[in-house]
């Protein structure tokens, strides 16, 4: 593959968001695309340019594999992913001599920002029918490698890799145990296995600067379930969930969640079990000392959580879910290739009705004489703005505004958060020309249940659903989740903010 250089570039994406691009197939075009970078994001940041092919997916060749195999291999990594990138005229011109792109021995040109420290790595290996890997050991040392890795098999999946060193198996360290003793321990784990392991670069640079390996220090990108991050912001009534302790089971527990609520929009579910407030580990904590914990975070709080299959495997492996937290916090470079190798993956846009109509309506208006006709309701000094009286023929109606639309930018800025009397203040200043983002009542609450962030964004998203048909390129992106940030959890109470709605003739 001489004078055919792929690029590596590592994507890490923070829980609830995505990569930034289409994965695309097309008609007459070999290859898997990369279409529709959206500006600012992950991809289009790294460096990926329109039409650049993908080679491999976490060093997996994909060239000559299916879109939906790819999208699946993408979809089920991880956070975080390496992508060998070849730019489109290389490509065809590859193509058109024959050369053989599958061959490992290239040379690669690694993008992006300065490499990340190295870490070791936590994979979780669950299976009833083997793992596809054995181990080996070296006469005259203690050590144990990762050998006969099966490419497809659990073990592969789960980014285990040949020549690995394995540390512990179930929290439990293993480097003073011998071969047998740690094929037993493997043995009576049963149908799961949570392994640390490390690779040579990474073992070499711990060596040689003496440090202890341990399971706080490893990257968790290639654990299959992962903790939720969700920033919630208080409304007039609270978080709308109750804090609880289980008889059964030890630690503080998320019931009785509001419909509707912050806490519902923000992605919170019932007995999800909260680990952290604002980065700071509850479990040793007593019941009023988060709930008071939460109240001194203000108007908002960050969570940290997990749902019960994700807490059994943090368990499993005997470490803190306070590691994904740390490793998020940090994460705003790309990870260096040695620690990337999965990613989450694009999820196929659906072409039916229902679907399509899960969008956001952007609405421009020129004022005339008789205004923009319509009203806006709220109530006074409580955010959340929404459409009334919206007059039959009007400019409103021509453009698109129906009763109930839910108002989340104006001029292109989000509003969600602002007060009745601030968004007044901002149609007032548009002068003649309105622009306005807005959602029926059903769509807006549909897509914040799901964590979506509502903006512009999805408006294109859709669009390229709705031309794809069976005689359109195949298309798939991953679904875009904004990040939930916790707030401080409440004491249910009742509301006391006025109802009374606040009308403004514009």
């Amino acid at each position: 593959m001489a004078g055919y250089k792929p690029k590596v570039i590592s994507l890490t994406k923070r829980p609830g968001h995505t990569f930034g691009f289409y994965l695309r197939v097309e008609h007459g075009e070999e290859g898997h695309l990369i279409r529709c970078l959206e500006m600012g994001g992950p991809a289009e940041l790294a460096g990926m340019k329109d039409g650049d092919r993908i080679l491999r997916v976490g060093g997996t060749f994909v060239d000559e594999l299916s879109h939906s195999e790819v999208v699946d291999m993408v979809r089920n990594s991880g956070s975080s992913v390496a992508f060998h990138i070849l730019d489109e005229a290389s490509y065809k011109r590859a193509k058109a001599q024959g050369v053989n792109l599958s061959n490992p021995q290239s040379t690669t040109v690694a993008t992006g920002a300065a490499k990340q420290a190295l870490k070791p790595k936590l994979c979780y290996l669950k299976s009833s029918s083997g793992y596809g890997f054995s181990l080996r050991s070296v006469k005259g040392e203690q050590d144990l490698f990762m050998t006969e890795v099966t490419p497809g098999r659990v073990a592969d999946r789960a980014g285990v890799k040949v020549n690995d060193r394995l540390l512990e198996v179930n929290g439990e360290n293993v480097e003073d145990s011998t071969h047998d003793q740690v094929v037993d321990k493997i043995k009576l784990a049963g149908s799961s296995l949570m392994l640390l392991l490390i690779d040579e670069e990474t073992d070499k640079c711990y060596k040689n600067k003496r440090m202890k390996i341990g399971a706080w220090l490893a990257t968790t990108k290639y654990l299959p379930h992962q903790p939720r991050m969700l920033d919630i912001t208080k409304g007039s009534d609270g978080y709308g969930f109750l804090l609880k302790e289980e008889s059964k089971q030890s630690g503080h527990f998320i019931r009785d969640i509001d419909k509707g609520s912050p806490a519902q929009r923000a992605g919170l579910e019932e007995m999800d079990r909260l680990v952290a407030v604002d980065g700071k580990e509850v479990d040793s904590c007593s019941h009023e000392e988060v709930v008071d914990r939460i109240r001194q975070s203000g108007n908002k709080c960050c969570f940290l959580v997990v749902d019960k299959e994700t807490d059994q495997m943090y368990k499993q492996g005997q470490v803190s879910p306070l590691v994904f937290w740390e490793e998020m916090k940090n994460s705003s470079s790309p990870p260096s290739y040695t620690e990337a190798i999965n990613l989450p993956a694009p999820v196929r846009p659906s072409t039916s009705v229902q679907e399509m109509e899960v969008k956001p309506k952007l609405c421009r208006m020129e004022k005339t004489s008789a205004g923009f006709g319509f009203h806006l309701n709220g109530v006074q000094g409580v955010c959340g703005q929404y459409i009334m009286e919206v007059v039959k023929g009007g400019v409103a109606d021509g453009a698109g505004l129906e009763d109930e639309d839910v108002v989340v930018e104006v001029n292109g800025v989000n509003v969600e958060q602002s007060s009745h009397e601030e968004v007044v203040e901002m149609i007032r200043r548009s002068g003649n020309s309105l622009e306005m983002l807005v959602a029926k009542k059903s769509v807006y609450d549909q897509l914040k249940a799901k964590g979506v962030t509502i903006t512009r964004w999805l408006l294109g998203k859709t669009s390229y659903a709705q031309v794809h048909t069976a005689d359109t390129p195949e298309v798939s992106r991953e679904e875009t989740h904004e990040e939930a940030w916790p707030e401080p959890a409440r004491e249910r109470t009742s509301s006391s903010s006025s109802q009374d709605s606040i009308n403004e003739k514009l």
